[in-house]
């Protein structure tokens, strides 16, 4: 089987990286005299050689991006065959059952569960798919094939529209591939059940990566008055007024976001207690402090600022911005929980912005905890990009 798959060559330098264990291979780190790019079709599978033709992995190739090719199997008796993608997706869900009481979580999250470009969510008996990259838009027939059996849901919804595909010259591809989708879904949570947009939500159409983290801001939510900043549906906010929270201001720039979280909030019986207003968060923010509001807890989970590496420097005057006026907006000795999900924003970095940010506004902040994105989100450990999401609670001192 090995001699039916086209082999890329690799520059003996660029080798020691793939042997460890990542599996993202660059354009530039082909010895394309040996593998010329243009002889390869988009999504086409490879076998990964090293300069002295060693066998390295099975992967497949985008000729037109600069990461390359990216590798699924490092076993060498198999290609990227249904029997490879079929192991995958069972271990992925075997450690999820035991890892969760209830199906509700990401079953497959890319490169952590070795399936790199593939994106599950589930939601009971229904699942929601991103395939991100060519390479998986080539498989997703046989991977919905494969979850039809093993999972046996009521409906598979294809929601595969994100920048990405735009750089795999990929078009959108938005449908209900098998049996059916209700327009909304059923999320149950540790404290609380919330129903979200399945088709018209932002990506798949929950945040199942910020559990462990919005426990801790419910530990200590009773009889505290919060702020929810980027809200989407409501899951930090109206999690805190469950806890007991005796108000909670949640904004976001989306009517439909906002929707939900009244929807939400009846479901979970905290109607009284919860307020929306539709905002830009910062705008929002400067409003509030301007009317002399402040917070118990102040909750900022924004979307990515920093998408690309040449986004960096305004992506980090984003955040220092966001931050700075929370932080404002947290009473003293109250607690401000702040997140970002840019993998190009290393942790060491997100902490110096919320430092700089909180002595520009004169305030000391003591971390109680640090967090990051939660077990169904496996960080592979050769692969520092897919440990992306950084979070903190930080309990506030005014100087």
């Amino acid at each position: 089987m090995t001699d039916t798959f086209p082999a890329v060559v690799l520059k003996s330098k660029e080798e020691h990286r793939i042997r460890s264990g990542h599996c993202w291979v660059y354009s530039n780190e082909i010895n394309t005299q040996r593998s010329p790019l243009k002889s390869f079709e988009a999504g086409e599978i490879v076998k990964i050689l090293t300069a002295k033709d060693q066998f390295l992995g099975y992967g497949y190739i985008n000729p037109n991006t600069l990461l390359c090719v990216r590798i699924v199997s490092r076993n060498k008796k198999y290609g990227i065959t249904e029997s490879v993608i079929k192991h995958h997706l069972q271990n992925a869900l075997q450690m999820r059952e035991l890892l969760y009481p209830s199906p509700f979580y990401r079953l497959v999250h890319g490169e952590g569960d070795f399936l790199p470009g593939l994106v599950i969510d589930r939601y009971g008996d229904f699942l929601v798919c991103q395939f991100n990259t060519a390479g998986m838009q080539g498989l997703k027939e046989t991977i919905v094939e494969i979850l039809t059996h093993l999972v046996k849901p009521k409906g598979i919804l294809i929601r595969s529209d994100l920048n990405q595909r735009k750089i795999e010259g990929l078009e959108d591809d938005h449908e209900v591939i098998f049996g059916d989708i209700p327009d909304e879904a059923e999320v149950l949570t540790p404290n609380g059940t919330f129903l979200i947009p399945l088709k018209s939500g932002q990506k798949t159409g929950w945040f199942y990566d910020q559990t462990e983290n919005r426990q801790q801001t419910v530990n200590i939510s009773k009889n505290k008055t919060a702020l929810d900043l980027f809200s989407y549906v409501g899951s930090w906010g109206i999690g805190s007024a469950i806890a007991g929270a005796k108000s909670v201001v949640c904004v976001d720039s989306s009517q439909t976001a906002l929707d939900y979280v009244e929807i939400n909030a009846k479901r979970n019986n905290v109607a009284d207690r919860v307020t929306t207003i539709k905002s830009d968060a910062n705008t929002a923010a400067k409003q509030l402090i301007a009317d002399g509001d402040r917070f118990d807890l102040v909750m900022v989970d924004p979307p990515a600022f920093i998408k690309r590496k040449k986004d960096v420097k305004n992506g980090l005057e984003a955040y220092r911005r966001t931050n700075e006026i929370a932080l404002r907006l947290t009473k003293q000795h109250g607690f401000f929980f702040s997140s970002s999900c840019s993998f190009h924003m290393p942790l060491d970095r997100f902490q110096l912005i919320i430092h700089q940010a909180a002595r520009h506004v004169d305030r000391q902040l003591q971390r109680v905890y640090q967090g990051q994105q939660d077990k169904d989100h496996p960080v592979h450990p050769a692969m520092p990009e897919t440990n992306y999401l950084k979070h903190a609670m930080y309990h506030v001192n005014i100087s």
